[in-house]
């Protein structure tokens, strides 16, 4: 082993997702997704996004992640939470960024459902577990 390389036991994975925010005539809505079939976690809902690759800053990855997934150009604005979480499927660190719509409509290719919800009813929505943290932050901040 080389000196000064450490092990460790748990290594999360970083991944990011986006609490995309728009107006909906005085509304404000949050862009979730539902997971699909097939899927770890299917049929709960998330923040879009995906995993950071070497060399990308967390807002780099959303931008591409978003852009991939939903064909929409974002402006990544401000941290919203980070969370640890530990799945059978293995561990990750979830990063979510409020982020806004800058260039086209989102459009679904890996999620079963993609909808607008009120800020107020995102806890009606069954969740995947390392989301809860940064929804029930962005709900509180966002209805206060």
């Amino acid at each position: 082993m080389k000196a000064g390389f450490t092990v460790s036991h748990t290594s999360y994975l970083p991944v990011v997702g986006g609490a995309i925010i728009r107006d909906n005539d005085g509304t404000i809505e949050v862009l979730c997704a539902q997971r699909g079939p097939g899927r770890a976690m299917s049929g709960y809902w998330e923040f879009p996004g995906g995993k950071v690759e070497p060399g990308e800053t967390e807002e780099e990855a959303l931008a591409r992640e978003l852009f991939e997934e939903l064909d929409i150009s974002v402006e990544v604005r401000s941290h919203v939470a980070t969370t640890p979480y530990s799945y059978d499927f293995g561990d990750i660190s979830l990063s979510v960024y409020v982020s806004t719509i800058e260039e086209g409509e989102p459009t679904r290719s890996e999620h079963q459902s993609l909808g607008w919800v009120p800020v107020a009813d995102l806890s009606d929505l069954r969740w995947a577990p390392a989301d809860i943290p940064a929804m029930e932050k962005l709900r509180d901040t966002l209805t206060s």
